[in-house]
């Protein structure tokens, strides 16, 4: 398991990261990382991304109770650590409001996976939970319930969320689906997008899986 120092400058610098690519906007989204069995690192609330500090990041335990920092932690809180107790081997955490996968929310419609190597990233088209309140236990359970066996979520009428082997990885996979989300936003408006031959899906979804099931736990 990482130390807690690694484990918050990740936290920090994916916060940063996702401030800077314009995948949210003022002090929306929010991150986190499992430090070990018992302790995730999360952003705080309402602090501004280009400010934050190491000193303004939350450590609490998986039922939420805050063993670590003087702010508030998000209140995206349930969320990542239903996500965290749901799928041990999960070790990262991102929300965001990226344009083009919010457009995919809003409309309530999954984003297809027209790519063959964003199986392997993701797991397949990314689905779209049911609509439950921001913030809510429900909407905690309702979204993590979609991310068995993929990388990442819609949130209805709201936006993304993503899961890793570590933070870094959650990161990296929320950059993969906005990518495919503009490119297959933009495969519809050229008559549609054609799917992956049916031996294409298995075979990758094969992969995702190993690459979950086996190298997740080295993250």
């Amino acid at each position: 398991m990482p130390e807690i120092d690694e484990v918050k400058a990740a936290v920090l610098a994916a916060a940063k990261e996702l401030y800077a690519k314009g995948l949210v906007e003022g002090t929306a989204g929010n991150v986190s990382g499992r430090v070990d069995d018992t302790r995730v690192v999360l952003t705080p609330s309402s602090v501004g991304y280009v400010g934050m500090t190491l000193e303004d990041l939350v450590v609490t335990d998986l039922d939420g109770e805050v063993l670590e920092g003087f702010r508030s932690a998000t209140s995206e809180k349930a969320l990542h650590l239903e996500c965290y107790r749901s799928y041990p081997e999960v070790g990262g955490v991102v929300h965001c409001h990226a344009k083009h996968a919010s457009m995919f929310a809003v409309a309530h419609r999954p984003i297809p996976a027209g790519i063959d190597e964003f199986v392997i990233y993701i797991g397949g088209d990314v689905p779209c939970a049911d609509y439950r309140q921001s913030g809510s236990d429900e909407l905690a359970t309702e979204l993590a319930s979609h991310l068995k066996d993929r990388s990442a979520a819609l949130m209805a009428n709201h936006g993304l969320v993503c899961v890793g082997k570590n933070v870094d990885d959650a990161l990296h996979s929320a950059a993969v689906v906005e990518h495919n989300a503009q490119i297959m936003w933009g495969a519809e408006a050229l008559g549609g997008v054609q799917p992956l031959t049916e031996k294409a899906v298995t075979d990758f979804t094969n992969v995702y899986g190993f690459v979950r099931g086996e190298m997740w736990k080295l993250g």
